[in-house]
Formats: structure tokens, C-alpha cells, sequence
């Protein structure tokens, strides 16, 4: 049985990621900060730890005790205006945390998993492939470039995934995303400004889990974008998920980046060119609106997208 180490587990990813592999025939060895937020009680294939991966010592102990045969790490800070605004500590946890996460890594595992993002491109050209040049343009996108720098001067088996705009039902006490915050929204008859300029692919974090299994099964090295594939707006999607729902669309307003004062500058045109996770991985991502059928699915409730 392959042991696959996450941190960030109690997050939007570490929660679909964790029930998708256990229900795949993996053990997984959850970090996350605080208590379990999952749903999933302990058992013999599923631990949590309560670990902050600054502190390596604990982390050294851990990955010695378990000895994980792959890593993924999910663990970040991604509230990109809490990054611009409190850069030193944005960077002693995605850049100096995933440092220590990899250097355990390469004492005890095979293969380190990291996730990216695609604010590491500054949007001026949109369907970005994995070798596009990086330019990002806030301080989150520049602590992930840092962080896949190191990544790529590791001699161990390793694997950098850039996802873009996951969406899903995010666990207990965890942030709301774009699609749970339209649907929250729109049912207590709040009025909600939606950017209809820019634009990204969507990723249904059932698919991301999907994807990044198959590089796990694969042993799959490098560089994959793993995202949806429609180019789409928020606006958009708050149409489309309000539709879905059954909800008000009325209640949508379409605004632009002019309407909002953001700390951080946000890239105008992203989203992936994920011919490469097609070709070498078999990856095929839902629709959005599939991907909303799945994430509001209450036909089986052992479904491994449920969460």
C-alpha cells in the first residue's frame, strides 16, 4: 500500500485529495494546523497530525516514524491580499516552510508533490503552458516562484502541480471559494459585484485531486498544469452556478477591476494550456457544469467527491 504524506490537509484540496486516495487504496498521513476538520475519523489507513510545518523538528519526527512514500504538499497561505500586506510571514510559510517540508522529504520519501499556482504568470497572455516565463505580479505569486526555484534544484523525484481557481465543498471551518461564496450569498438574497474581466479555468477540486493521483500512480516527474478547461470569468460563473442552483441572478452585478481596492494587484488573464497532464497523465477535467452536478451531488454519500 503506497503511504502519501499531505500537508494543508484540512484545506479545499487536502480534504477532496484525502477522501479520493482513500478510496483508491491509499494510507494517507494528514498535517494540518489546530484539529481534524475532516470529516474522516482515524482509522488504519487515515492519521492527523497537528503540525505547523515551520517547525522541523516535529516534521523530522514524523516523516522518520511514517516514512511516507510520497509527499504532497498543499499546505500554504493563499489569501493573496493577506500575502501583500504581511509579506514576511507569507514567506516563512510557502517559501522557508516548503523548504523544510522538502529537506524531510528528501531524507525519507521518494517522490514530493508541490502545488503551484498560476498567479506565478502576470496575465498579460492567458493559456499559459508549463514553460511560459514567470512574472508574477503580487507577493503570494513571487513566494511560489520561489518555492518551485527550490523544488527544481532538488535531486529527489519531484513534481510541481499549478492549479488555478479551485472550487468544491470546502470542509468545516475553512475558507469559502468562489462557488460556495455565490451560493451562500445568493441565498440569504445578498447582492454580490462580480469581475467580468478576468478570466481563468476553473479547477473542480475533485479533478485536482484526480490529476494529482495520476502523477502519483505514474511516478510522473516535472511540471503539470492541472486546471479545468474553460476559459471563464467570475461573472460568469456566478451565472452559470446561480442557474445551476436555481438561485437569483439578478442578485449578480458585473463590475470590473476598478470597482475594487485590493492590496494586491491580481493577473487579468490566466488559465492553462493542460495538453501536457492530457498526454502524458490521462487527465480530463469536468465541465463547470459538471463539476457543480458533482460537488451538489447527494445521490451517494460515500462518494469520494463528497467530502
Amino acid at each position: 500500500m503506497i503511504s502519501v504524506l499531505i500537508t494543508g490537509v484540512n484545506g479545499l484540496l487536502g480534504s477532496y485529495l484525502t477522501s479520493y486516495l482513500l478510496s483508491n487504496g491509499y494510507r494517507v498521513i494528514g498535517i494540518g494546523k489546530g484539529e481534524n476538520r475532516l470529516s474522516i475519523p482515524a482509522n488504519d489507513n487515515f492519521r492527523y497530525h497537528d503540525i505547523d510545518i515551520t517547525h522541523d523538528f516535529k516534521l523530522q519526527q514524523l516523516m522518520a516514524r511514517e516514512r511516507p512514500d510520497v509527499v504532497v504538499h498543499a499546505a500554504a497561505i493563499t489569501q493573496v491580499d493577506e500575502c501583500q500586506l504581511n509579506q514576511e510571514t507569507c514567506e516563512e510559510v510557502n517559501v522557508r516552510g516548503t523548504a523544510t517540508v522538502l529537506l524531510n522529504a528528501e531524507e525519507f520519501c521518494d517522490h514530493f508533490i508541490f502545488i503551484s499556482t498560476d498567479f506565478v504568470f502576470d496575465g498579460d497572455k492567458g493559456n499559459y503552458a508549463e514553460d511560459d516565463h514567470l512574472n508574477p505580479v503580487n507577493w503570494y505569486g513571487f513566494t511560489k516562484v520561489q518555492a518551485e526555484s527550490i523544488i527544481e534544484s532538488s535531486e529527489m523525484n519531484w513534481s510541481i502541480v499549478r492549479t488555478c481557481l479551485v472550487y468544491g465543498l470546502q470542509p468545516q471551518g475553512a475558507r469559502n471559494n468562489i462557488v460556495t461564496w455565490i451560493k451562500d450569498s445568493l441565498e440569504q438574497d445578498k447582492a454580490i459585484n462580480v469581475l467580468s474581466d478576468q478570466v481563468r479555468t476553473a479547477t473542480y477540486a475533485g479533478d485536482l485531486a484526480k490529476g494529482i493521483e495520476l502523477i502519483i500512480r505514474k511516478k510522473a516527474t516535472g511540471i503539470f498544469h492541472i486546471s479545468g478547461e474553460e476559459v471563464l470569468t467570475a461573472y460568469e460563473m456566478a451565472i452559470k452556478t446561480a442557474d445551476f442552483l436555481g438561485l437569483d441572478a439578478k442578485l449578480i452585478k458585473k463590475t470590473d477591476v476598478s470597482f475594487f481596492s485590493q492590496p494586491a494587484k491580481r493577473p487579468m488573464k490566466t488559465g492553462f494550456d493542460i495538453s501536457k497532464a492530457r498526454s502524458e497523465l490521462g487527465f480530463e477535467p469536468m465541465s463547470f457544469e459538471k463539476g457543480l452536478a458533482s460537488m451538489f451531488s447527494t445521490k451517494d454519500e460515500n462518494n469520494p467527491d463528497r467530502v
